[in-house]
């Protein structure tokens, strides 16, 4: 904010030149001229300076005019071409002098700039609109200037901030302060006082820094040269600021900081203190390292929050909003302590207190978290994290306690976890974390056995048909990275007498936004009968054999798969079950399927007949596009058969319509069950 300070300065310094020859003489004389080649001071150099004052003879006053070609201050970050002030210079009764009138430097907008001198000392005042800077030398402290800044502009200190941020851009925003700037002879340059922003704006480049709107009120004592140090303690006042992922929405809270941050050698700074107070919402107090290049080379961090409700729209919108959970609901309190080195976590804890964690979206939600998760980049530490009930994705499970260890940068289990849940137990074998570092980013492994869960209550808790058996599997490991869980093992299920298995299970993004199932699935022996009922599909007996490959779903929608399903006449005699399929049954799969039935008798004799004998049942689909490719047990002219009769009536179900919309089916198939299908018979 003291952009123009070294142009009053040397102002002030090319009227005390020129008052020697003009204090005797000025009577007599027209015009004076002064060529300095360069002028050093504490806070600025100066280089081809040239001073000229033209005072007519008898006139009470002269024009005097300052020109210097380069104006520089390293260490306030300022350089100046061309500068030129020009203003009427005349006593002012009382044996000192004034002069007020227009500079400028470069190519840039003038300000008004006003200088008494006297014996006492000097006043400057830079205007330009409603932004002042008045400035006060006292001859008594030379090395002591005061400085008021009255609406400056924020912009006007882009070169003060440029030596300790480069990339920052200051876009908005203005402020007050009043500053006490020290020039001791051979010590370095010290800016101290109280600041006032309003509507501090800034970005960078990258996007990844941004700020918008921010208010402070600080106490600011800057000490420039080889070793800056800056202190600065106050508040911020509302707004909002950008860090990374880090988004903090302060609204009109006022949040208490202090901070001490010094300038290393090799570029970079050492924080060695910060502390932030967020009232009850947030406190953190630590120390901190930043590279040359901005990133965070070393932390140290003690924080805790009293009420994780507010907690989330503060300062976790950005990282919840990036993992697709921006609606999260959280309550209770927390504390943290964090240390990082090399830019790698080092060590980390977070102890949860009566905690609850809500996604509304559905997916998960744990009640009554308590206890602690330790991590540790070295020496081992233990803790454990219990909770009192929880849901996924609608399943509700139990309470239970998971016992971790952590050393050399890995989290894992200590012992097995049990999760009761729908009725049998879900058991993590193992799990293990790395956190993200550099390049790399977090991965997760764990392995999980499911045992006599009851399907059941998972059909109940979906809303699907009431299926009933049990769901039993082991997935030896599973693992997550890149944003992506891969399965190994698989599961299987219990169901209509028969077996369901999963594998290649594979998920993307599972807890973030459109997530992605991928799974091959198989089923074997599955009673048709059992199966048909649930469905309201009308009665088919016998077995059912078949294969769903390569499922993909979004969102919990299916966009491909490919499905085979058939009869199985070995495992239905095995059974002792007689494969026979009923007039509904016949008339839905006609329905659904685009097909039409024929059979060796007249057509008007079907309604005398419940069901028919078949020998084969075989339909497939290879859902792409939203386009489901129809196909069956083998050609039929144009066609394919759905349904091979036998005995008599001798029926066959024969597909014409190879190509079927995928929305279209979906909606025949959820009108099986209201009776209003109506064959076609030829």
């Amino acid at each position: 904010m003291v952009i123009p300070l070294p142009s009053l300065r040397a102002c002030a310094l090319g009227l005390v030149l020129l008052g020697m020859s003009i204090a005797g003489g000025e009577a007599q004389a027209r015009s004076a001229t002064a060529r300095i080649a360069r002028v050093v001071t504490p806070a600025a150099t100066l280089e081809g300076v040239r001073v000229r004052l033209d005072w007519p003879a008898s006139a009470a006053s002269g024009e005097l005019r300052l020109q210097a070609a380069r104006l520089d201050a390293p260490d306030l970050g300022y350089r100046f071409r061309d500068v030129d002030w020009r203003c009427p210079l005349q006593r002012d009764g009382r044996g000192g002098w004034r002069c007020d009138g227009t500079v400028r430097s470069g190519r840039g907008a003038p300000f008004r700039l006003a200088i008494d001198i006297d014996d006492a000392g000097t006043d400057a005042r830079l205007v330009r609109g409603d932004s002042s800077i008045a400035v006060r030398r006292d001859a008594r402290t030379p090395d002591v200037t005061r400085i008021d800044l009255a609406r400056v502009p924020l912009a006007w200190t882009q070169a003060l901030l440029a030596p300790a941020w480069p990339d920052a851009r200051l876009t908005g925003g203005d402020g007050d302060a009043e500053f006490r700037l020290a020039t001791p002879s051979g010590g370095p340059v010290r800016l101290s006082g109280p600041l006032r922003l309003r509507g501090l704006s800034l970005d960078t480049p990258d996007g990844t820094i941004a700020a918008q709107g921010l208010g402070a009120r600080l106490k600011v004592d800057v000490t420039f040269g080889p070793r800056t140090v800056v202190d600065l303690q106050g508040q911020l006042i509302g707004g909002e600021a950008l860090f990374g992922t880090t988004y903090l929405a302060l609204e009109q809270r006022p949040v208490d900081v202090s901070l001490r941050a010094e300038a290393l050698a090799g570029g970079g700074w050492a924080i060695p203190r910060f502390a932030w107070s967020d009232g009850g919402l947030l406190r953190a107090t630590g120390s901190a390292r930043i590279g040359d290049g901005g990133g965070l080379d070393a932390l140290t961090m003690q924080a805790r929050s009293d009420d994780l409700s507010t907690l989330r729209d503060g300062y976790l919108s950005g990282w919840l909003g990036s993992a697709g959970l921006s609606a999260l609901q959280l309550r209770g309190s927390a504390d943290a302590n964090l240390t990082v080195a090399g830019s790698a976590l080092q060590t980390a804890e977070l102890a949860l207190h009566d905690a609850d964690v809500d996604d509304p979206d559905g997916r998960f939600v744990f009640d009554g978290l308590d206890g602690e998760v330790r991590f540790s980049g070295g020496a081992p530490v233990d803790s454990a994290l219990r909770w009192r009930s929880g849901a996924l994705y609608g399943l509700a499970f139990e309470g239970s306690r998971l016992a971790f260890s952590s050393a050399d940068g890995l989290l894992r289990l200590r012992e097995p976890a049990r999760v009761p849940i729908l009725g049998g137990t879900a058991t993590f074998d193992h799990l293990s974390l790395r956190p993200r570092a550099g390049e790399r980013g977090m991965e997760l492994e764990f392995g999980l056995s499911l045992d006599e869960l009851d399907v059941g209550q998972l059909a109940k808790t979906l809303d699907w048909p009431a299926f009933t058996g049990e769901l039993t599997g082991v997935i030896p490991s599973a693992r997550y990275a890149n944003d992506q869980l891969q399965f190994d093992g698989g599961l299987s299920m219990g169901v209509f007498g028969g077996q369901v298995q999963v594998s290649a299970l594979a998920m993307e993004r599972p807890f973030g936004v459109a997530p992605t199932l991928s799974a091959d699935v198989a089923f074997n022996d599955l009673d048709l009968e059992a199966l048909t009922g649930v469905f309201g599909f009308g009665a088919i007996t016998g077995r059912l054999d078949g294969t769903l490959a390569g499922v993909r779903l979004v969102d919990w929608t299916p966009v491909a798969f490919n499905a085979e399903l058939h009869s199985d006449r070995d495992a239905a005699r095995r059974a002792r079950v007689r494969q026979r399929i009923s007039q509904r049954a016949v008339q839905n799969i006609s329905s659904v399927g685009d097909a039409s039935f024929v059979t060796s008798l007249q057509g008007q004799l079907i309604g005398l007949f419940d069901d028919f004998g078949y020998r084969r049942i075989g339909i497939s689909c290879a859902l792409a596009d939203e386009v489901c490719t129809m196909d069956g047990l083998g050609s039929a002219g144009e066609g394919f058969i759905i349904v091979e009769g036998s005995g008599l009536p001798r029926l066959t179900v024969v597909g014409f319509n190879r190509r079927v919309d995928w929305p279209t089916l979906l909606e025949r198939l959820a009108a099986v069950g209201s009776g209003d299908v109506k064959p076609v018979v030829e």
